[in-house]
């Protein structure tokens, strides 16, 4: 005899919850971090000297040029680390700028997954970009100073901090071309266009004050131009650039990723279905 079940009876069962994985969101971007230095890089050492030859043949360059040219350099004694103090955070911007400006069209197969969202791909591809010039401007600047047998009074955190701002920027402006690459394709070589003359108006070759006033009143409104002065007063213990102000990068990288994330995150689905 089968009973009859009464309401009473029944008891109701919660739906089953999703498992919360604990530090999920470090493991997702570790796991991209991992797959960006892969992809990057690939598995053999030749993809990580590159990543140090890049910088090295500008320096090697900008040396031969200017020391047939000039006595001395604009700081210092040695031609090799004034440049290598203004290319290699130089070339950390522009890495920075262009691998976040991709990231979503280098990861759009991987953002179709809910747990990884377009900040992640962001984050690690800043992460590996950081990380790899860092490392390439630690061994630049060792080799450059041993081998050269130089005296230095280097200041390691103004060095870091300078490094970290020069990223930060780039992720500032890295984020907020990522969306604009997803709706205006164009906007990629209207970029690229825009940002040539950053090369040579960043103070990479001379010092900022050595220009005459009209144009500093110009060049002070590039950010590259602040950053490189903090990292080679870091290098240069008599140096004291006075124009160097570092709230106008941070707020200006702090403001363009806040834009960049909110638009990132609004227009999640309509950058994914964007071919």
């Amino acid at each position: 005899m089968v009973s009859a079940t009464t309401p009473s009876t029944i008891v109701s069962r919660p739906a089953t919850l999703r498992p919360r994985v604990p530090l999920q969101r470090l493991r997702v971007l570790f796991a991209l971090i991992v797959r960006e230095m892969s992809t990057k890089f690939g598995r053999s050492w030749g993809g990580y000297f590159w990543a140090i030859a890049e910088p090295v043949g500008g320096i090697l360059l900008l040396t031969a040029a200017f020391s047939l040219a000039v006595r001395k350099p604009p700081l210092g004694t040695d031609f090799a680390l004034f440049y290598a103090s203004g290319i290699i955070p130089f070339y950390l911007f522009s890495h920075v700028t262009g691998s976040v400006s991709q990231a979503i069209a280098s990861n759009r197969g991987l953002l179709t997954y809910p747990v990884v969202n377009p900040l992640d791909a962001v984050i690690a591809k800043f992460a590996t970009d950081f990380l790899t010039m860092f490392l390439t401007g630690v061994l630049v600047y060792a080799f450059i100073i041993l081998h050269h047998d130089l005296v230095v009074s280097l200041d390691i955190a103004r060095i870091f901090n300078g490094f970290l701002l020069m990223g930060l920027v780039g992720l500032g402006f890295g984020t907020v071309n990522c969306v604009i690459y997803g709706f205006w394709p164009t906007w990629r070589h209207i970029w690229n266009v825009l940002t040539k003359p950053l090369f040579l108006m960043s103070c990479m070759f001379y010092t900022f004050d050595s220009l005459p006033q009209r144009a500093q009143a110009i060049l002070w409104y590039n950010p590259l131009v602040h950053v490189i002065g903090i990292v080679r007063s870091g290098f240069y213990a008599g140096y004291e650039p006075t124009y160097v102000t570092p709230a106008y990068p941070l707020a200006l990288s702090g403001s363009l990723f806040v834009v960049g994330a909110y638009l990132l995150r609004r227009h999640r689905s309509r950058l994914l279905e964007q071919p």
